[in-house]
């Protein structure tokens, strides 16, 4: 049986990467009116791979890049008790691969990069409509904290 691993992602991976960023645009639009309808793009992948205080998580199987993640640095409101937190974000895993715990394994590696840092903090960001996102954070150990609202006006 050939396991998953998960590893640092290089420059060398940003072509799938780019792709898996129109996957999580795409299976984003239905929970969110406010996107552009033209072709558009959440991040700057390459500039995150570099980055110090950004860690790009891919997950692999058989050669094949099959999910993705990133930890981020940032700094904490003033009030909080603690001063950085990491901001987690382009979590994506191949749909023929949803369900396997994909998801929960670059969580855990995040996670590992996040305390190297001595940050004891991960938050991150999903639509209220979007139950199997929610279900797959909860099931890796995430608490709903806070509702972000809006209205167009």
């Amino acid at each position: 049986m050939t396991m998953i691993y998960t590893r640092k992602a290089t420059l060398d991976d940003l072509a799938i990467l780019l792709e898996f960023e129109q996957g999580i645009i795409a299976a984003e639009r239905p929970f969110d009116s406010t996107l552009k309808e033209e072709k558009i793009s959440y991040y700057d992948i390459g500039q995150m791979i570099s980055a110090s205080d950004v860690e790009v998580i891919i997950a692999v199987l058989n050669d094949q890049i099959i999910g993705s993640g990133y930890a981020r640095i940032e700094n904490a409101k003033p009030y909080l008790n603690h001063k950085l937190y990491a901001y987690l974000g382009f979590m994506y895993t191949h749909p023929d691969h949803r369900g396997e715990g994909i998801n929960t394994q670059i969580i855990e590696a995040l996670s590992k990069w996040v305390r190297s840092q001595g940050i004891c903090e991960m938050r991150l960001d999903v639509y209220n409509d979007n139950s199997s996102a929610i279900r797959a954070y909860e099931k890796a150990g995430f608490k709903k904290h806070l509702i972000n609202m809006r209205i167009g006006l």
